[in-house]
């Protein structure tokens, strides 16, 4: 079985409502585990009995009423240990929750236990396989997560994006999945890689899953009403479309088909050719940003660092200052002109991915087409659609202007109402 049929909106209604308890909604997601974890592997920290005490004490109050959570493991957690997948941090135990759990928690979450990554959220992969195929990949380093909500063993999910960690897996799963504005989400207790582009995100059933989230970890946010009107969408495909594979481009091209046969419009968006560097000054700010955050780790535990992690250490240490500085200085003069070509949008449109979830655990593909609007700081979403003829998930990836988040989710309520005939259920 993929998925549960009911998403956290309605599971945490019910139990508001009266109409079943955390203890109740925890031991059906608790049976799915005990089924399918063996060969998921989907978590690295999992405690069932903490699980049902917590749910026994539940007050039945909260956005998240019972409704249970898997957490990355680059998270904070004080029942949990927080190991980031690497022997250096075996059963490294925090004292705290990292912020937004706490958040989680005090909104009525259970907590279910944490989540394979990769290490240090980077590239060296773990051993969480896709519920799709368990020979395949669940993506990059949110990927027990991922891998945990399409099987069924929570209802919403922690990640985190720092190129394509969120939407890739998200794309191969069959997932809903946001990942805010840099900066919008509390990064206090989250181990960080490269602060320019670090980002909390999460999973979720629906749309209404994602703004319900959204609600509890970012203070305050609204999302806007929008006119009842055809919308006005951008698709850009970015200077690397040669990369899509023909099932995936099949699957993006039926869903703008949809959508413009539903009475909205959907624009072709060509960037100039300035933009096609885009990809490569992330990897390098990337690079730079990560071999400083783990500089710790590097001096006093290198040879408990994977080759992929000292790989990224050997790039960094031939890229000069100057060079890491110029990288920087062509985004943000880019992000203005970006932003003019999508002002007239109510959002843009792409791939999430150019492939489904490519065979074996070693590899998750590359993220290109999610890192190029990532680094810019600007929200995206995967909206899962029909699989393809490998019968695979494929993601649309819908992206909003910086910190118009609540304009994004808005919109993507929309776009997902006329794909429900092509969304993975």
């Amino acid at each position: 079985m993929i998925r549960s049929p009911l998403d956290a909106t309605t599971l945490s209604e019910a139990v508001v409502n009266g109409e079943t308890t955390a203890a109740i909604i925890a031991e059906t997601f608790l049976q799915r585990i005990q089924a399918q974890e063996p060969d998921i592997q989907a978590f690295v920290s999992f405690d069932a009995l903490q699980v049902r005490a917590d749910a026994a004490q539940h007050n039945g109050r909260g956005l998240l009423a019972g409704v249970p959570v898997g957490i990355k493991d680059i998270f904070d957690t004080a029942a949990y240990p927080t190991q980031f997948y690497s022997p250096i941090y075996t059963d490294h135990q925090p004292s705290r929750d990292a912020h937004v759990v706490t958040l989680l928690r005090q909104a009525g979450a259970l907590i279910m236990g944490k989540t394979h990554t990769t290490e240090f959220a980077y590239m060296h992969t773990g051993p969480t396989r896709n519920p799709h195929d368990l020979t395949r990949t669940p993506g990059s380093s949110s990927a027990g997560s991922a891998a945990g909500m399409a099987a069924g063993f929570f209802a919403l999910a922690l990640g985190t994006q720092t190129a394509g960690s969120l939407l890739k897996p998200a794309s191969y799963c069959g997932l809903f999945a946001f990942k805010p504005s840099l900066g919008l989400v509390s990064l206090e207790g989250v181990k960080p890689l490269a602060p320019s582009f670090d980002t909390v995100g999460w999973y979720g059933q629906s749309v209404r899953d994602l703004h319900l989230v959204a609600r509890v970890l970012i203070p305050g946010f609204v999302v806007p009403d929008i006119e009842r009107r055809p919308l006005q969408l951008g698709f850009c495909r970015t200077s690397r479309w040669d990369q899509v594979d023909p099932d995936v481009v099949l699957a993006l091209e039926q869903a703008v088909d949809q959508l413009r046969s539903a009475g909205h419009h959907v624009s072709d968006v060509r960037l100039p050719d300035e933009f096609a560097g885009v990809f490569d000054d992330h990897q390098l700010i990337n690079d730079c940003e990560g071999a400083r955050s783990l500089a710790k780790e590097f001096q006093q535990h290198r040879t408990q660092l994977s080759p992929s992690t000292l790989a990224m250490f050997e790039r960094a240490a031939t890229t000069t200052w100057q060079q890491e500085s110029a990288a920087k200085a062509r985004l943000a003069d880019l992000a203005p002109r970006l932003s003019e070509l999508c002002r007239p949008f109510d959002a843009m449109l792409g791939a999430s991915c150019g492939m489904v979830a490519p065979v074996g655990l070693e590899s998750t593909g590359p993220s290109d087409f999610i890192k190029f609007w990532g680094a810019f700081g600007w929200p995206q979403l995967n909206i899962p659609l029909r699989p393809g003829q490998a019968m695979l998930p494929v993601g649309l990836q819908m992206i909003g202007r910086f910190r118009e988040d609540g304009r994004l989710l808005r919109t993507a309520e929309h776009v997902a109402a006329v794909l429900q005939g092509a969304i993975q259920e």
